[in-house]
């Protein structure tokens, strides 16, 4: 019985597996090829390695001979044994890891110094930032008060400078600094050293708002009659006559309380022990 020709000719999967198996063939001897380079590498590279060591071995054996040598003979030349060379070196390394130490501590404190300098510059900084606020704050309430304050006309016809009508006002002029200031308070009938003059309250009138006062400068008497509250009161003192003036801000029964204004070149009040200077 004859065979059909479909039955002759090979199975479809039959060729592919012998394909598959042809190409995974090539692939394995490819990739043991791959391997047998990459390890003939890696044998060619620890066999370097190896006789680098080897050369190294040698070399570091070459010089701790050496340095027996070097040693034996230094122990020689200055009488000691290896023993107490090797003593020498143990003091010689204690010292520096001392003076290592010591050096670090010496830094550390250093540092810690440095760190204190510096917060008591931040906090000077700090107290002169507080300094310059108050300052400023201190230079708009002077602004502000004499903003407040008024200047008016003496009575001697001069224009006045500002007039302090209550003591608050009086130490903002003495802050000022462009006067001397005397403040006073003088009972009826009593005579009182103001500065370098004299004072006398004559007369009150607590309806009108009035008084009457004697100035007692340069051997003279100068009568201010009925002069009103917070009035600037004018007159000449001084071997080269300059303007004083008087401002009484307070008037009560029998009783007045004021100021008496000088030139900064005016003569300065005697202080006992002390001459004046710029006396009279």
């Amino acid at each position: 019985m004859q065979e059909s020709p479909e039955e002759k000719r090979p199975s479809k999967w039959f060729v592919a597996l012998l394909a598959l198996a042809f190409v995974a063939a090539v692939a394995g001897l490819v990739w043991s090829y791959s391997l047998a380079g990459r390890l003939t590498h890696a044998e060619a590279q620890l066999a370097a390695t190896q006789q680098q060591n080897r050369q190294l071995a040698k070399a570091l054996d070459e010089t701790n001979a050496k340095l027996r040598i070097t040693s034996e003979t230094l122990g020689h030349r200055l009488g000691m044994t290896q023993k107490e060379l090797a003593q020498r070196a143990r003091d010689l390394l204690h010292r520096q890891q001392a003076a290592a130490k010591q050096l670090e501590q010496e830094q550390q404190s250093t540092n810690t110094q440095v760190s204190s300098v510096s917060s008591d510059v931040a906090g000077v900084k700090s107290d002169v930032g507080g300094v310059k606020t108050d300052l400023n704050q201190t230079k708009s309430q002077l602004a502000s008060d004499e903003a407040q304050m008024r200047k008016m006309q003496g009575d001697l016809g001069i224009q006045s400078g500002l007039i302090a009508t209550n003591e608050r006002e009086l130490q903002v002029l003495q802050k000022m600094g462009n006067r001397d200031y005397y403040p006073f308070t003088l009972r009826k009938g009593q005579k009182k050293a103001v500065g370098t003059i004299a004072l006398r309250l004559r007369k009150v009138n607590v309806k009108h708002n009035t008084y009457t006062m004697t100035v007692f400068t340069n051997d003279k008497k100068i009568e201010k009659k009925n002069r009103a509250l917070d009035e600037p009161v004018q007159f000449y003192s001084g071997k080269q006559p300059l303007l004083f003036e008087l401002v009484v801000n307070k008037i009560s029964h029998n009783q007045v309380e004021g100021y008496v204004s000088t030139p900064k070149g005016a003569p300065k009040p005697v202080v006992i022990g002390k001459p004046a200077a710029n006396g009279q």
